[in-house]
């Protein structure tokens, strides 16, 4: 199965590029692979340079886990930080991944210094 890079999955979100959105299609064809950096680092692009609040951050990511020919690294670890991601978008959706990444891995506590990351079940401020 091919991967897909930031740029290119920036380009399918975003859709702001017709020649590059055509280019990364035909690339992903009938499947291709995000890895959690690629997806966490989409995400920081689309906050910080496409300036998308929290909730349409959060309903492309909920589209990409629908989507029928990329599939998510641990598709089930994504959907689960995207629950947090939700009803905090204050933290941050990264900071959510790397909590449910942690959790999978059977390595939690995850300690902390931020606050409202040390509230999420499975976190631990210090």
């Amino acid at each position: 199965m091919r991967a897909v890079d930031t740029n290119l999955l920036v380009r399918l979100v975003v859709r702001d590029d017709a020649r590059q959105v055509a280019a990364a299609e035909s690339f992903v064809g009938t499947c291709a692979w995000i890895s959690h950096l690629v997806l966490a680092e989409t995400v920081w692009v689309l906050d910080a340079v496409h300036d998308l609040p929290p909730d349409r951050i959060a309903t492309a990511i909920e589209m990409l886990l629908m989507h029928e020919t990329l599939t998510l690294q641990d598709a089930e670890v994504v959907e689960s930080a995207l629950r947090h991601y939700r009803n905090r978008p204050a933290l941050g959706f990264s900071d959510c991944l790397i909590l449910e990444v942690a959790r999978k891995a059977g390595h939690l506590p995850l300690g902390t210094f931020d606050r409202q990351l040390g509230r999420l079940p499975g976190a631990e401020r210090i």
